[in-house]
């Protein structure tokens, strides 16, 4: 079991008793990040706070990270990552980018609507991928509609373009 793995059995149970979702957990060298949110709503600053002593305590305590590490706890932002089950179908009918591993049939990244997710994988775009087949998953953010084309640019608009 890796280090990642070792946080994530650590935390994830204490985490979830102060409603408190464990999105994601990855060492970047020698920084250990935490992603984190709330199950029904989007976590603020203080439930970030909450979960950083509570994950700062546990792993004082039990010392699951070899060496000197930096703890970053955070939201996973718009853009999450998708790693488990439960996220996929939250995430049902949204956008999706997925990376496959190499050597899975098709092209490697397929950005799309999720439109199935059961315990076995998912459906994007209309093709069927395994979990085992995904590499790494993340909900996609768009900023809204594009501009009508031919349409002339707002005055505050051109003067940020020329900037």
């Amino acid at each position: 079991m890796d280090v990642a793995e070792r946080v994530r059995d650590l935390i994830e149970a204490p985490l979830a008793v102060h409603d408190v979702e464990l999105v994601d957990v990855e060492l970047k060298g020698h920084t250990l990040c935490v992603f984190v949110d709330r199950p029904d709503r989007a976590i603020d600053l203080d439930g970030v706070t909450e979960a950083t002593r509570l994950v700062s305590d546990l792993l004082d305590a039990n010392d699951p990270v070899p060496g000197h590490y930096t703890l970053e706890v955070s939201s996973p932002g718009v853009e999450r990552p998708l790693r488990t089950p439960a996220h996929f179908r939250r995430f049902l009918g949204s956008t999706v980018s997925v990376r496959t591993h190499s050597g899975v049939e098709g092209d490697r990244r397929v950005e799309d609507v999720l439109t199935a997710a059961d315990d076995e994988g998912v459906v994007v775009g209309g093709r069927a991928l395994s979990y085992r087949d995904i590499e790494r998953a993340r909900t996609v953010f768009t900023w809204g509609p594009a501009p009508k084309p031919g349409r002339p640019q707002s005055k505050q608009k051109k003067k940020a373009a020329t900037r």
